[in-house]
Formats: structure tokens, sequence, C-alpha cells
């Protein structure tokens, strides 16, 4: 990663308060704040059953700064799996890594899970990434990356079940996902 770009991303954290995610995506810095209740609920709902089904050497972390250097993209998924030795590589954890990036969207930048994330994670090597989107009841599972983008996606509604390849290999129950109120 550009070193400018990673002072960049540093200043931009230590000027927000406390609460804030920051990524970057290429030359653009990512900025939201906290999510709301029903993202954290959401967001634990699809972790227990995750963490029922981990390949052994994994563990789950949420907000994580994974990276890719060659593509100039640090993302901090909402959840992921990475080995359990990653802690020793430091702050910045190679992206390609990752078992899954999960995320919950958020009300206040949807454009960020759908848009820059898409094209995103499969560039940085995420092997699938799932999206949990409350404000339209559905889950969609990107999987089998090409370089710039996954070949496969499969959508579900809140209520259905969701199939997770392996190494999970089960079925993501999305009866007890609850839909942002209006």
């Amino acid at each position: 990663m550009n070193p400018e770009h990673y002072r960049l991303l540093e200043e931009a954290r230590r000027s927000l308060p406390d609460g804030y995610k920051v990524e970057l995506s290429g030359d653009i810095i990512v900025m939201q704040a906290s999510p709301p209740s029903i993202h954290q609920l959401n967001l634990a709902i699809v972790q227990r059953q995750f963490e029922a089904h981990c390949p052994a050497g994994y563990v789950p972390t949420g907000n994580s700064d994974l990276s890719s250097p060659e593509i100039g993209s640090v993302r901090n998924p909402d959840l992921t799996y990475l080995p359990e030795d990653v802690i020793e590589l430091g702050r910045e954890i190679p992206a390609d890594l990752a078992l899954i990036a999960v995320e919950v969207v958020s009300p206040s930048n949807p454009d960020n899970d759908w848009n820059g994330k898409v094209r995103d994670y499969p560039r940085m090597g995420f092997p699938m990434y799932l999206i949990v989107d409350p404000r339209q009841k559905t889950v969609t599972l990107f999987s089998e990356p090409n370089r710039d983008r996954y070949h496969t996606r499969t959508e579900r509604e809140f209520g259905e079940k969701i199939r997770i390849p392996e190494p999970f290999g089960f079925e993501l129950d999305l009866t007890w996902l609850v839909p942002y109120r209006d």
C-alpha cells in the first residue's frame, strides 16, 4: 500500500471520535458511524451460527483491518475468520488469509457494502462475501472469485436458509434476522 495512503488512513482514525470505522478503497477513505443495535443483533445471530462450523485453527474477528497492498485497499469487515496465528502479523493483516467477509448493511451507507466491497473483496482475495441487508430483508452470498469479481451470487430472504460452502459447510438459518424499522 502507498505509505501516504496509510498515513492518511491513520490520520483519519485519530481525528474521528470513538465508534467510527475507517477503510481505504483505492484512493477513497470511507468513514462510517457506529452501527445501530439491529445491526449488532443481526451480526450476532450470524456469528453464532458460523462459530458452530468454524474450521479448526481459525478464529472469528470483527473490525480487523485487512489489507491488499497490490490494489491499495484496507477493509474492515463486520466479521471474518482468520488463522489463529495471524495476531503475530501486526496491524495490517493480508486479506487473502480470511475465509469470508460478512457485512451487515448500514442504513446510512449501503453503497459501501453493495458497490465498493463487491468490487474490492474479490480483488483482495476473499473467497466468500456474505451481505445481510436488513433494509431489503435479504442475505446475499458472493463466492467463486476470479480476480475482479465473484462468479456466483446466491440470494435468500429473511426467514429462509442459505447454504454456506466449505470450509464452513452448513445451512445458515435466516429465521431470526431482524429488519430495520422505518
